[in-house]
């Protein structure tokens, strides 16, 4: 059976080329491209590109409307047929402007790969997702094993999450040196910390309580004084895989290597809670626990437009883009109050106002 075309691999490298050089999209977003074509090019039994109809993405997404997750064995959700049918549209939009091929294929031809409008709003809708609450986590993090160097890094990086905020795919390329415990702050320096839209920002510890913070401290301290980590070396090592005395492969420790990718947080975060017996509230969940707990704190624009900025986000909604970025000085200003006590209520309209903004960035997927 036919498992590539060489035209069809010729073109679509020019197309991901133009993703990333002209379009500057990042690797995972032209991957799930690069998915979406070959599974309508293995439909397709890897026919030429030239040889495009119409017709072909009406039976594709038929065919697709039938195929099953490999993993839960039920059918591929609308959100995976929207995304899959999104990028064919745009590709082969792209590709009827190409040399060789605007003759070929007509720029409309691309609309049959439209599933239903109520397809698309059942696909696009946003559905709440599971948010763990600040007691659930410290529960789960009491559980924890703290004995061995895995464990110890383990239980320090679900700390780490609630106290910062940050991403996974950042916290797997942390060095030692982004972190000043003396300033309770984070640098998420994006020439070395794979943040989102690399975008590079300060973050203040946020207030989750002295045994959140002092899991971190330990684990830090350990770092250094036991294992000779260097400002350079990462600040979640990934494990060293070795040969056992019956020669087996095990974890034999921790390298000083970052992990290739955030992968093995994510299943850390899952082992934990599973333990914990709690739902499996993944690492990104806690920028929603701590949205809601900006809520709870926040009692004027400037101190949730900090709280906001903390997470990384550059506004929460467009009437706030005027109001200008807080200060980093300010900002550190903000979160030292955030720990001492409050003494004066605020006014209930700036209350209001702070809390509609919480509610609206819990729900974004930022």
């Amino acid at each position: 059976m036919k498992k590539y075309n060489a035209n069809n691999e010729r073109i679509k490298r020019k197309y991901l080329t133009f993703l990333k050089q002209a379009k500057g999209q990042n690797e995972a977003s032209i991957d799930t491209v690069a998915k979406a074509i070959i599974r309508f090019e293995e439909y397709n039994q890897f026919k030429d590109f030239k040889a495009f109809h119409f017709q072909q993405a009406i039976n594709f997404k038929a065919y697709l409307a039938k195929q099953k997750n490999l993993n839960t064995g039920q059918p591929l959700s609308l959100a995976t047929l929207h995304g899959t049918t999104r990028h064919l549209k745009a590709f082969f939009q792209w590709l009827s402007q190409e040399v060789g091929y605007k003759s070929r294929i007509k720029y409309s031809d691309a609309e049959y790969f439209n599933i239903s409008e109520k397809e698309t709003r059942t696909a696009k809708a946003k559905r709440q997702k599971p948010v763990a609450t600040i007691e659930q986590i410290k529960h789960t993090l009491n559980l924890m094993p703290f004995e061995t160097p895995i464990q110890k890094r383990d239980k320090a990086i679900i700390a780490f999450t609630l106290l910062t905020g940050a991403r996974d795919s950042a916290i797997a390329s942390l060095k030692l040196k982004h972190v000043d415990l003396s300033t309770d702050m984070l640098y998420q320096d994006a020439r070395e910390v794979n943040t989102k839209f690399s975008k590079t920002f300060h973050t203040y510890f946020f207030p989750v309580g002295d045994e959140v913070r002092a899991i971190v401290d330990n684990w830090i301290t350990y770092l250094k004084n036991d294992l000779l980590f260097g400002n350079e070396d990462p600040l979640f090592p990934k494990t060293e895989i070795g040969l056992s005395k019956a020669s087996n492969f095990e974890a034999t420790g921790l390298s000083k290597d970052h992990w290739s990718s955030a992968a093995t947080i994510r299943k850390i975060f899952k082992a934990a809670f599973t333990a914990a017996d709690l739902p499996t509230f993944n690492p990104h969940s806690f920028r929603n626990t701590l949205a809601a707990l900006g809520e709870a704190l926040c009692q004027s624009p400037e101190e949730f437009k900090a709280w906001s900025q903390n997470l990384g986000h550059e506004g929460v909604l467009t009437t706030f883009y005027s109001y200008g970025d807080v200060q980093v000085s300010r900002q550190a200003e903000l979160f030292k109050q955030f720990k001492e006590p409050r003494t004066s209520a605020a006014n209930p309209s700036v209350t209001e106002l702070a809390k509609a903004l919480a509610k609206e960035m819990a729900t974004q997927h930022a």
